[in-house]
C-alpha cells in the first residue's frame, strides 16, 4: 500500500473544487430564483464568443443574461462589485454571439442581471448594466 501524500499541487485543486462546487450551488440557487418568479431556463452554463454565460432566462418578451457570485463570508468583498467593466465586456461579446447564433430571439428585450449570494440569500440586480 502506497502512503498518502499532500502536497500543495493537491491542497491548491481541493480547493478549486471547493471553489468551484460552491459556484455551481450558486448557480442552482439562481436557477431556483428564476423558475419559481416564472422565468423559462433557456440556456444554463453556455460558452459562447470564448466566454461563459451562467444563467439565460426569459420570460415574456424579456430575455436576460445571468451572472451568478457567490463569496464565503463579508471579508471577501460584495459579491455585485465582482462584475467588473471587463467582466461586463465579456460577458456582452458572450451575450452578442449567443443572440446571433439565435435568430430567433432577436426581437426581445435582452438585459444583464447579477445574482448573488449574500448571507445564504439570492438578491438580484436586475438591468445591472
Amino acid at each position: 500500500m502506497v502512503p498518502l501524500r499532500f502536497t500543495d499541487d493537491h491542497s491548491t485543486r481541493s480547493v478549486t473544487r471547493s471553489t468551484f462546487a460552491a459556484g455551481r450551488a450558486a448557480e442552482r440557487r439562481a436557477w431556483w430564483f428564476y423558475r419559481l418568479r416564472g422565468y423559462r431556463i433557456v440556456e444554463t452554463n453556455v460558452w459562447s464568443g470564448g466566454n461563459e454565460l451562467d444563467l439565460i432566462v426569459r420570460r415574456g418578451r424579456r430575455l436576460a443574461f445571468v451572472e451568478v457570485k457567490a463569496k464565503g463570508g463579508g471579508r471577501y468583498g460584495n459579491p455585485f462589485e465582482m462584475v467588473t467593466a471587463e467582466k461586463q465586456r465579456r460577458l456582452r461579446r458572450a451575450a452578442e454571439a449567443w443572440l446571433a447564433a439565435h435568430p430567433e430571439c432577436a426581437g426581445l428585450e435582452a438585459s444583464f442581471d447579477v445574482v448573488a449570494l449574500l448571507n445564504g440569500r439570492v438578491e438580484r440586480l436586475r438591468d445591472a448594466f
